[in-house]
């Protein structure tokens, strides 16, 4: 019996788990999100699977549809242009304030992240890689003490996996690995305007590096996404 097979699964434990899923592209938008399914998958009631998809639903990671349940959300263009925009004014700040903040341990952690998703990215897994890409981010808002702008950073981050799943045009749009790189020699350096403009450039590229017209495939079921 698998780990999956062996974890006691709680709505909470389970809303995590399908985010993830959803970030690592597992779940690509627009999967049917069945109630019975992911009951059995998960060894859990209808009812906590029901906490959990209402959950992701105010995350905007999940849509609700009356008499047809619940699906990944498929993010439009405009919503696609919003979100990138939102994070164009919220990160590099961030970044900023991170910078002048940053500990040794920090970095540390940083260059681990970065270590995991060059591994990742090594062995082919870019849905693990984007995952990790995405936690750098999150993490820089955790160092710049800011929890309420951490907290919309990591939505903004989930919602932005969506939008690379449906308008993926290249592999840099897992993120250019060197503009990682480049923030982490000004955080070193404990320069927040350098880190301030890196950040706002990377955006930029990360943007350009979608095409705002292809669409992603549902997996064949949910069991073979979820089971690793």
């Amino acid at each position: 019996m698998s780990e999956f097979e062996l974890k006691s699964w709680t709505s909470e434990s389970v809303t995590a788990d399908l985010e993830r899923a959803i970030h690592e592209h597992r779940l690509p938008p627009g999967t049917k999100l069945g109630e019975d399914e992911l009951g059995e998958a998960y060894g859990i009631s209808r009812t906590l699977v029901r906490a959990a998809l209402l959950a992701l639903s105010h995350r905007h990671l999940v849509t609700l549809r009356r008499n047809r349940g619940a699906f990944v959300a498929q993010p439009s263009v405009r919503e696609a242009r919003e979100v990138f925009e939102a994070r164009a004014l919220l990160e590099p700040r961030t970044a900023k304030s991170a910078a002048e903040r940053m500990t040794d341990a920090d970095l540390a952690l940083l260059h681990t992240n970065i270590a995991d998703e060059h591994v990742a990215l090594d062995a082919g897994d870019n849905g693990r890689a984007l995952f990790l890409s995405g936690r750098f981010h999150v993490e820089i808002a955790r160092i710049a003490d800011q929890s309420t702008v951490e907290a919309f950073i990591s939505e903004l981050i989930s919602r932005s996996s969506l939008i690379i799943a449906l308008y993926w045009r290249r592999r840099a749009a897992l993120c250019e690995t060197q503009a990682h790189h480049a923030l982490m020699d000004a955080f070193a350096d404990r320069d927040g305007p350098l880190a301030e403009q890196l950040m706002k450039s990377h955006l930029l590229d990360l943007v350009a590096s979608l095409d705002l017209q292809n669409t992603a495939q549902p997996p064949a079921s949910l069991r073979e996404a979820l089971n690793r």
